[in-house]
């Protein structure tokens, strides 16, 4: 009942409306990639793009985000976040769209990559207003509702990018075009008051970010974010290779399993993380749900019914949703307002990294010893982790930010 009232009451208040430009400007950053997988063997059929450099041009703008995103964020505490936001967005409508023009491998790599560049803009503008619009607990259930609306919109983007460029696949790329409207409505919705007011650094605190970001809990929480991405995205890449030659499956059963995976972190990131945080205090959340995810992953290899399959795959997100927004709002509990947004952009940063490290380390294990090795060793990593952050964060201590 009381949660019933503090959303009616956040929903009658203009804090809602900027959130929900937040939540769909932050959606668009899960579009970057996954709106136009689908149509990406069709590029590299009609261009004749030699296979081995398809990997990179797929995870081309998951480097360029994990290597401006904490650019974009401590750019967004010197000049205004709303002033990374909107043009972000703007590059980002342009960038994504012109790169259905391109017609040679390095265009298409350079539209990628500068597409993946505005991606780190609007998500370093993004989680730093997230950050600083909201405390205590109330931040982490927002954090949680931005990474539930995240990975809900996750389930639709693969099936709107492949309807859409099912004609051609040029189609596809125009939808990047959302970007103006939406920078559009973040003009009007964002004054330079309500979204800047934290927003200027002072001289001297480029040496205090410095500071902030070498102390060992926060490079803890980066490496912690890493990890979480690498192993999300072997699930993601590998899983429905391990399918289709263990029971055959077809598009539409890989789909179900993503979309049940994408729906269990929806949920658990929405509704479970917090009340997890608030009983066990957040370190003790995050390493369950590493534990959870490295369960999961481990079991995949002997998993060949649907019936089994299926219910597993949503706790693997039920893990991966209960560890992200605790991460990220131990990393803001960690930082001085002004500095939030250069703070959690390097984490977002360290998350697209992840994305990008991922297929590196794993694809040639996978393709010199099979699919149980893969799975393993991202099981290793994720129980490994489960134990450091029971030892590692805060030393067992409640964290304490920084002032």
């Amino acid at each position: 009942m009381q949660w019933t009232k503090q959303w009616a009451q956040l929903a009658a208040s203009e804090r809602f409306r900027q959130l929900l430009v937040l939540l769909a400007a932050g959606c668009l950053t899960t579009m970057t990639g996954s709106i136009t997988a689908p149509v990406f063997p069709e590029i590299i059929r009609d261009l004749q793009i030699d296979r081995s450099w398809a990997g990179i041009l797929v995870s081309m703008h998951a480097l360029t985000t994990a290597l401006f995103t904490p650019v974009f964020g401590i750019l967004a505490d010197r000049v205004g976040k709303r002033q990374v936001l909107v043009p972000s967005l703007i590059f980002y409508a342009i960038f994504g769209a012109s790169t259905a023009l391109m017609q040679t491998l390095p265009l298409l790599l350079l539209t990628r990559g500068l597409v993946g560049a505005a991606s780190g803009g609007i998500a370093a503008a993004t989680i730093g207003m997230l950050g600083s619009m909201y405390e205590g607990e109330q931040r982490s259930r927002i954090l949680g509702y931005a990474t539930s609306a995240m990975t809900s919109v996750a389930i639709l983007f693969p099936l709107i990018g492949g309807w859409v460029g099912r004609e051609h696949w040029q189609h596809t790329f125009y939808l990047y075009g959302l970007g103006i409207p939406l920078a559009a409505i973040a003009l009007f919705v964002f004054t330079r008051e309500t979204s800047d007011q934290h927003a200027a650094i002072a001289e001297g605190q480029g040496s205090q970010l410095l500071g902030v970001v070498r102390q060992r809990d926060v490079l803890t929480l980066y490496l912690f974010i890493g990890a979480a991405a690498l192993i999300m995205n072997a699930t993601v890449v590998y899983a429905p290779l391990y399918l289709k030659s263990a029971i055959d499956a077809d598009p539409t059963v890989n789909g179900i399993v993503l979309a049940m995976r994408a729906a269990g972190a929806a949920i658990s990131a929405a509704v479970i993380a917090s009340r997890l945080a608030k009983r066990f205090r957040q370190k003790g959340a995050i390493a369950l749900g590493f534990l959870l995810m490295g369960a999961t992953i481990f079991s995949i290899p002997s998993l060949t019914q649907l019936y089994l399959i299926i219910p597993v795959a949503a706790l693997f997100g039920v893990g991966f949703g209960i560890i992200t927004p605790n991460l990220y709002d131990l990393l803001a509990e960690l930082a001085p307002v002004d500095l939030r947004a250069s703070v959690l952009a390097i984490g977002t940063g360290f998350n697209a990294l992840g994305l990008f490290v991922s297929p590196v380390i794993l694809g040639p294990i996978w393709k010199s010893f099979g699919f149980m090795p893969v799975f393993y060793l991202a099981a290793g990593i994720a129980i490994a982790v489960s134990v450091l952050s029971l030892t590692l964060l805060g030393q067992g201590k409640r964290f304490k930010p920084i002032l």
